[in-house]
């Protein structure tokens, strides 16, 4: 019976195992067509070509609509961020614009440190007298202007005051029969248009130095800043690209150097150019024996650092002088000579100095300065131009393909003192 017993276990064994087998043949080759569970995996959806998107709400609007969505939240966050922008600078503008001008100023003084430097002077030194020579010219010029404004202003009083009578009596007996009363209107509207007008150009640019605190501080602030830019500006430069990620300071670095480039060429140009309007115009106001030959001259220099505009305006008051002094004659030969000097600054200098490499469409200078008018006065117009003209280099080196790292680059890796 034992052996009988371990026989019919050992069957009983073999079959367990035999049903075994299958069971696992069968979960191997999936599961048996009368399941009643279905392993079958979902239908794929459909392909609509917009692969962006995380809806069925997002696939039925256009395409274009959607970019164009894109494009529009963007821009309101760039607008907002500019206008926040804006109001800041305005904020603090009386801190913003002498650190303007400093800049300005350090773009042409610069190459007179570098060239002292390269003499074995110390750097503190070398701008030390840079500054000290700029301020004793500009010293002197408006000493020299000043007294030639005071000698002659009572002679120019007396021929504007005949020259408002001479139109008065011509408005009357001429051939526009005017009364006393229309006369005296049409002055009054003339005085209050100018007035108006005046205030509005000049308002903003003003308003932030109405005080003599204010004015000192900004001159003050002037001085100092130009001083550190030209004796530290290659150390402050390199502290303000560590501030940007490790990838991008190469990058940064490169357009901001392209960048200083164009504006000290644009105000050495700009300088070089004024002078020679200046000289123009300043000999024909000699020649014709025109007063204030050189306040005239000098407010021609100061004008030629708002191109296009600054020329007119600067040309019209020398004409405007030579017509109350001399007559509509000699007016009308000041005002070619100032067209003349405007021409050939225009077709010839402009080009020839200033190059391809800081050259701006004339649209986009008018339309620079007019903003600049409206967001900062006078102060606004002068920096308009300088700040296009940056812009338009570091932004061009920036969106060309990224050069590469030459070995011997130390805008990342140089030392705080390293110059």
């Amino acid at each position: 019976m034992s052996r009988l017993q371990r026989v019919r276990d050992n069957l009983k064994r073999a079959y367990q195992t035999g049903r075994e087998s299958v069971r696992l043949a069968r979960e191997d080759s999936g599961p048996e067509p009368d399941s009643e569970v279905d392993f079958a995996p979902p239908p794929p959806e459909p392909d609509d070509g917009h692969n962006s998107t995380t809806s069925r709400d997002d696939a039925e609007v256009p395409h274009s609509l959607r970019i164009a969505a894109a494009w529009g939240w963007r821009l309101i966050v760039v607008g907002l961020v500019g206008w926040a922008l804006l109001r800041f600078i305005g904020i603090i503008s009386v801190v913003v614009i002498p650190l303007a001008v400093a800049l300005l100023l350090s773009a042409l003084l610069s190459p007179a440190v570098s060239w002292l430097r390269r003499l074995r002077l110390p750097a503190s030194l070398a701008t030390f007298l840079v500054l000290i020579c700029g301020l004793a010219a500009v010293a002197g010029t408006l000493t020299l202007v000043t007294n030639q404004f005071l000698d002659g202003l009572p002679q120019l009083t007396q021929n504007a005051t005949a020259g408002v009578r001479q139109i008065q009596e011509w408005a009357k007996t001429g051939p526009l029969h005017l009364s006393d009363d229309q006369v005296n209107q049409a002055i009054d509207n003339a005085q209050e248009w100018i007035n108006t007008h005046s205030a509005s150009l000049t308002s903003t640019g003003i308003a932030t130095a109405a005080t003599v605190f204010e004015v000192l501080t900004g001159m003050l602030l002037v001085l100092f800043s130009t001083f550190f830019f030209l004796r530290d500006g290659r150390k402050i430069w390199r502290f303000v690209v560590r501030l940007f990620p490790v990838n991008a300071r190469w990058s940064i670095a490169d357009a901001g150097d392209a960048s200083w480039a164009t504006l000290g060429a644009y105000v050495r140009a700009t300088v070089l150019v004024a002078f020679i309007d200046a000289v123009g115009i300043g000999i024909a106001l000699v020649v014709l024996d025109i007063p204030f030959p050189f306040p005239l001259a000098a407010l021609v220099f100061l004008g030629a650092f708002i191109p296009i505009v600054g020329a007119s305006v600067s040309g019209a008051v020398a004409v405007l002088v030579a017509l109350v002094d001399q007559g509509w004659v000699i007016a009308l030969i000041v005002l070619g000579a100032v067209i003349l000097v405007q021409q050939v600054e225009g077709h010839i200098l402009q080009p020839l100095i200033m190059g391809r490499a800081v050259a701006i469409h004339p649209l986009a200078v008018i339309i620079g300065i007019a903003s600049g008018v409206v967001l900062a006065g006078i102060i606004g117009a002068l920096v308009a131009v300088p700040l296009i003209a940056v812009l338009n280099t570091g932004v061009r080196r920036l969106a060309r393909r990224r050069p590469e790292v030459p070995p011997t680059a130390v805008v990342v890796s140089g030392g705080a003192g390293n110059s």
